[in-house]
Order: structure tokens, then sequence, then C-alpha cells
């Protein structure tokens, strides 16, 4: 009997102190957040951060009153040991820890004053965000009976589980790490094996812009057809912005100068080459020349000038031929004198005066890239 009496009486001295000790544990409140080495951007689906994004936002609304309140500080650890300097590793812990606390501060709801940041040059890359959510309180009943050792005892025994839950994700997080680096020239490897092979799948059409030189000589292969040669030079100030200029000069007679065409003009262009092959144009040209048609009894002989808004499109034929096929609009204003050739000799017919709204220009012309 006497047995059974002191068994009863340590049960319950049992019951009294070991069921407020798990009244009294803390949940798992350490939450760790992993960065690629060298780089300060905060994934959040990589590695599990968005599980403990989501865990954490879940205990900073449970808490949040007391957050806001600072009763319940959350304590954040930036650590970071892929840089070449303690320096360069402190600034990026702490950036990194900046990121973490963005996200607390936008989707929480929460202040930059509920935190406590420390950074360390050292350990890993990762970021750990630590909550320390007081336990629910024992009853009356439970907490009778413990002496201040006791309470002082159970508190020192919290603070190690602690300690270790955050060694022990420190340790997880930097494993994480290690792996991530390990396996990061793989990747790297194949990222660079697939820019290689869509640059070796392009077209050589697709693969190169028209604008890679500074100056094309040019020549207008449709005054050519006319018997009248064009020479010109572009100036490609950027790949977006070139200055063009053509000059045509012929002098043609038969029938005994009974017939004339002769003719010169100089046309300077500005351009902008549009999208991102910058084959297509649009621009703005200038004409000013002389002139002197007698293709039948009457000549005209004069001056014209004029100029308009000019469009185009190269298409590349090789890495250094070109063909620019071009046309403008806009408005030439000629003065000239009418003639008539009577005994070989000229005899002045007449004055004139126009203006002609149209087509003003046109060219397939031939673009060499000389450098």
């Amino acid at each position: 009997m006497s047995k059974k009496i002191l068994f009863f009486t340590l049960f319950l001295w049992l019951t009294a102190v070991i069921v407020p000790v798990f009244a009294q544990e803390k949940a798992d409140t350490t939450y760790t957040f992993r960065f690629v080495p060298q780089k300060d951007m905060f994934y959040v689906p990589w590695s599990d951060n968005d599980k403990e994004l989501a865990q954490l936002l879940e205990c900073v609304r449970r808490n949040k009153d007391s957050i806001l309140g600072g009763s319940l500080p959350l304590y954040v650890d930036g650590y970071c040991n892929s840089l070449d300097s303690e320096k360069e590793n402190l600034r990026m812990a702490a950036i990194r820890s900046n990121r973490v606390k963005s996200e607390l501060i936008v989707r929480g709801g929460i202040k930059e004053e509920c935190f406590i940041t420390r950074n360390h040059a050292a350990d890993g890359d990762f970021v750990i965000v630590r909550l320390t959510v007081p336990a629910p309180e024992a009853s009356a009943v439970e907490s009778e009976g413990l002496s201040k050792a006791e309470e002082e005892r159970l508190a020192a025994e919290r603070a190690e589980q602690e300690r270790k839950a955050t060694e022990r994700k420190a340790e997880e997080a930097r494993h994480a790490a290690e792996k991530a680096e390990a396996d990061r020239p793989v990747k790297e490897q194949a990222a660079r094996q697939a820019e290689q092979h869509q640059e070796i799948t392009a077209t050589p059409l697709e693969s190169q812009s028209s604008a890679p030189y500074h100056f094309a000589p040019r020549a207008n292969l449709l005054r050519w057809a006319t018997l009248t040669p064009d020479l010109g030079l572009e100036w490609r100030i950027s790949p977006s912005w070139g200055i063009a200029v053509n000059g045509s000069w012929t002098s043609w007679t038969w029938q005994d100068n009974a017939r004339r065409y002769a003719l010169w003009e100089v046309a300077p262009e500005v351009r902008w080459y549009l999208g991102e092959t910058k084959r297509g144009y649009l621009g703005a040209m200038f004409k000013a020349g002389q002139f002197n048609y007698k293709l039948s009894a009457t000549g005209k002989q004069g001056d014209l000038m004029g100029g308009g808004i000019t469009g185009g499109y190269q298409l590349r034929l090789s890495d250094a031929l070109s063909l620019d096929f071009n046309v403008a609009v806009g408005c030439l204003h000629a003065d000239y004198e009418q003639y008539e050739t009577i005994g070989g000799v000229r005899v002045r017919a007449g004055k004139e005066t126009k203006n002609w709204w149209g087509p003003v220009n046109a060219g397939v012309t031939l673009v060499w890239k000389l450098f």
C-alpha cells in the first residue's frame, strides 16, 4: 500500500513539472531564405523560399498586433561569404536582409521599426528571420509549485532549443548554397551551349543588322540605267541615324547637236533607321541642280531646286553589299528658258517657272559597306 501511495505521489509531481514544460515550449519560429551566391536578388520560388515566406507571413499575421506594438520584434540575420572581401560580404548581406524585409513590409503590412537586423560576413548565402513567439500561458494550477530556479532552468532550456534550431537552419542553408555553387558551372555551361546553338541556327539575314558600318559608297543603278552616272556616300552617325549625299552628272548630244540631254544634281539626305535590324528608314532630302533637255523641236534649260520626305529599305546581299530601295515625295521648283536651234544657233523662245508636286526621286542603290 505504501508503494502505491509513493508511486501516485511521484506521478502527480511529474505531472506538475513536465506538463508546464511542454506547455511553455515555443513553436518553430526560425525561417531561412536562400540566395544565389554573389547575387542579391530575392528569388521567392527558388530553393523553397516561397514555402518559408508563406509560413512566415502566416506567423506575422497571427502576431501582427504584438509585432506592431513593439513587444515582438523580428530578428533578421543576413549572411554572405561568396565575395572577395569582408566589406563586400557585409554589404551584400545587408542588401539581402533589406530584400527580405521589404517583402514582409509590403506583404505583411509591418514597418521597418519592427526589425532588429544583424549582418555577417560568414557561414553562407542566406537570410534567417527569427520570431520569438511567446508560449501560451500556463494556468494558475499548472504554474503553482514552480520555483524561481526551476523557471530559470526552463527558460535556459528553451533558449538552447532555439539556438540549436537556428544552427540547424543555418547548416541546411549552407549545404544548399554549397550544392548550388557546385551545380553552377554545369548550368552556366548549358546556358552557353544554348546561346551558341541559337547563334548557329540563326539565318544570316536575321542575325546581322544592316547597320554595322560607318562609311559606305553608293551608286544609284536607276540613274546609271538612263546613262546618268551617279555616285554618293553615306555616313552612319549611329545605328539609328545616317547622312547620305548623292551626285549625278551627264552630258549627251546627237543628231548634229539637234538633240541634247545634260544634267547635274546634288541631293543630300538625313535618315532615321527603324526597328531592331535597322533596315527600313524614313528621312528628309534636298535637291539642287541644272538641266538642259532638247528631245524635240523646243529645248528647256534652267535650274531646279526642291526636296521631300524619303522612305526606303535596305536588302542585305552579303556582309559588304546591300541594295537600297528608296523613293522621295515632295516638291520641285524649276526656272528655265525655252529655246530653238536655228542654223546651229540657239534662239530663245520664252521663259517659264513651274512647281512639281509628287515623286521627286527614286533609286535602286548599290551600297558597299567600306568600314
